[in-house]
This record gives structure tokens, C-alpha cells and sequence, in this order.
């Protein structure tokens, strides 16, 4: 019997969707290069399956988060440059080394140790440099940034591969934060040591070729996700969630569906019962408020998500379409990622990086379909 048969869901990951939209993203940036952002296993989609897809399109470079992300990239992507945002925890610099991992610099002491680490080496190591302009979370602050301009004596043994900063409100192309960011990058890229930079986010890239620099570092665009929410979008969708219908049954009022009996019948209504829930990263938020699809009709979720269910209303449609076993379309051509966020009232980024771990995962595009 096959996984697809006993799963509740099943989670289509097009590989070759993914390959275009960095593709996409790549030309959009060039002469600049283009990284590929994997952190959070690849948005959810994947990382030891994804990466290699996108290396095939031609990325060589990657971030990931943490290193624990950055091993297993490397199990996987022998020759990639793998850079890692959150830094080299103390101690585990030696590990950093053996597997070819470039941290980024949040910080003088994280530049001091890095430094340290390598000189101690009587080595060159490579790492990136972050420069806080504005988010006020990682990155070197201003204070510290004198410091390292005035004494770029700090650097020795480090080689810089890149100087990164990340933009706030990229998303909204005309919010006035991204030029005085752009600006205060430029500012502190003129007082350091000569290096590649990197500032364009998936969304920076479609500001303009201001924001472009030497490496663009796009993340939730090559999974699907739209680099400005007003506006059309041109990437390509790369998941599909459908969930199998468990049970059908027939309700009429005062009867009511789900926990806190929130949907009460107004009259004769079919319900069908979906195996997905908050569980599988199917928000509780949607309660009450997501749609489904049943090929090309709209199934509204009725009732509250609970842990491994979902209720949609299917009166509108004939019987032999949503008998148990058949499946409900609840991230798909219908309702793509961004239009199931703005339905959860989150970000597609909350959507796919809560992909469920029950749900049965097909792969297909990449050379060949697996399952």
C-alpha cells in the first residue's frame, strides 16, 4: 500500500517551478549574481531536495540560518558556498572551518573571534560582514562600525566575501525607509575594506538596479511567493496541498460544526470532513474563513481548524465529487500561497514555513518525479 494511500494530505513540491522562479530572479539581477536563501528547510519545501534543484539551475551560493542548516546543506551540495546568517556560535568555530562554512558577521565580537580563530590558524578564512542599517536586529550597529572603519585592523585573517545588509520594507516599494537604508549602506560600504555586497532581498530585487549590488539574495520569491503584495505576481507557483475527505454527512439547522459551535446551518448543508489541521500547519486562523477547491469550485471551511481536521461546505456540489477518499484543493492553482495567507491574516512565509511534517511529500519536476 502506498504512502499516498494511508497519508491524510498529500504536499506537491514542483522542483522544476522552483529552478524557474530562480532562474526569474537571476536574470532580473543580473550582471549581479544570485544566491538562493534555504533556510527553514528550504521554506518548508524541502532543503536536501531543493537545494540541488536549484544548483542545477546554476546558483552557487546559499544562506541558511543556523549552522545546523548549513551541515546539512553540505551533505548535499559538496562545492556550494553555504553562508550562515546567525554567525559562528562560540566554540564551534573549528566546525565551521571543516565543512567550508562562511558565517556572517553580526558583530565586532563576532569579527574579533573570527579573526582570532584564523590568525591562531595562521590561516585566511572567508566570512561576510553585516551591516545594520536600519532593522535593528542583527548586524553591526553604528558605534560598532566606527570602531571597524577607524581600526580595519579587526579583519586580519578574515577574507571578506561579502558586505550584506537586509531591507526592512522592501515589500512596499515606496516606503521611504528602503532609500535611507540604500543610503546608509552605501555610506558604510565606502569606509570598509573593498568586498562584494549584497543588499537585495527577494523583493529588493524589484526596486531597481540601485539595490542590486554585486550578489542578490532572494528567498520567499523562489518558493511561490509574491516580492510585492499589490502587485501581480510573476513567480511561479511551487506547492500544492490537497486533503483527503474522510467523511460527508448531511446537517440542517439549529445543528451546528466544530469546536465553540461556530457554524451553525442555516438549512440543508453537506459537510465534508478534510484529514488536515493546525497540526499540519493548516492555520486555526482559517477557521471560518479559509477556502478549499473541488476542481473548480470553492468549498468554504466552515467551523473551527482543529488539530487534524478541517470542515468545508459542499452542498453546492454533485455527491460523486466529494465521496471519502477524494481530495479538496487547499493550497493550490485556486488558492495560492499569498491568497491563503491573506485568508489567515499572516504572510506566506508563516504558511510554508508551517508545512506539516504528516503531510505525504511528492517531488516532481528536477530531472524526475519522486515520491
Amino acid at each position: 500500500m502506498s504512502d499516498s494511500t494511508l497519508a491524510g494530505a498529500i504536499l506537491t513540491i514542483d522542483l522544476d517551478a522552483t529552478a524557474a522562479n530562480w532562474r526569474l530572479l537571476a536574470d532580473r539581477v543580473a550582471p549581479a549574481a544570485c544566491a538562493a536563501v534555504v533556510k527553514a528547510d528550504a521554506y518548508g519545501t524541502g532543503l536536501e531536495r531543493v537545494a540541488p534543484a536549484l544548483a542545477a539551475a546554476g546558483c552557487r551560493t546559499f544562506f541558511v540560518a543556523l549552522p545546523d542548516e548549513g551541515l546539512r546543506l553540505r551533505t548535499v551540495l559538496k562545492d556550494a558556498e553555504i553562508c550562515v546568517f546567525g554567525g559562528v556560535p562560540r566554540g564551534a568555530e573549528h566546525v565551521f572551518a571543516r565543512h567550508r562554512l562562511i558565517p556572517v558577521l553580526n558583530s565586532l565580537g563576532d569579527v574579533e573571534a573570527w579573526s582570532g580563530f584564523a590568525r591562531a590558524r595562521d590561516d585566511s578564512l572567508a566570512a561576510a560582514l553585516h551591516i545594520d542599517t536600519g532593522m535593528s536586529r542583527l548586524g553591526l550597529p553604528p558605534d560598532e562600525l566606527d570602531r571597524l572603519a577607524d581600526e580595519p585592523g579587526h579583519l586580519d585573517g578574515i577574507e571578506l566575501r561579502a558586505i550584506l545588509s537586509h531591507l526592512a520594507c522592501a515589500d512596499e516599494p515606496d516606503h521611504p525607509m528602503n532609500r535611507r537604508q540604500l543610503d546608509v549602506f552605501r555610506t558604510a560600504r565606502g569606509r570598509l575594506p573593498q568586498a562584494p555586497a549584497s543588499f537585495a532581498n527577494s523583493s529588493g530585487i524589484f526596486l531597481g538596479t540601485d539595490f542590486h549590488f554585486d550578489l542578490g539574495r532572494p528567498g520567499i520569491a523562489i518558493y511561490g511567493g509574491a516580492p510585492a503584495p499589490d502587485r501581480p505576481n510573476p513567480m511561479a507557483q511551487v506547492i500544492r496541498l490537497q486533503g483527503k475527505i474522510l467523511q460527508v454527512r448531511e446537517i440542517d439547522s439549529p445543528q451546528t460544526v466544530g469546536y465553540g459551535a461556530t457554524h451553525r446551518a442555516g438549512g440543508r448543508e453537506r459537510i465534508a470532513t478534510v484529514a488536515a489541521g493546525y497540526a499540519d500547519g493548516y492555520l486555526r486562523s482559517l477557521s471560518n474563513s479559509g477556502t478549499g477547491y473541488v476542481g473548480d469550485v470553492p468549498v468554504p471551511v466552515v467551523g473551527r481548524v482543529s488539530m487534524d481536521l478541517i470542515t468545508v461546505g459542499v452542498t453546492a456540489l454533485p455527491e460523486a465529487d466529494v465521496r471519502p477518499g477524494a481530495f479538496v484543493d487547499l493550497i493550490g492553482p485556486h488558492t495560492p500561497v499569498d491568497a491563503v495567507a491573506a485568508q489567515a491574516g499572516t504572510i506566506s512565509y508563516e504558511i510554508l514555513t508551517s508545512l506539516g511534517a504528516r503531510y505525504h511529500r511528492v517531488y516532481v519536476g528536477g530531472g524526475a518525479e519522486a515520491r
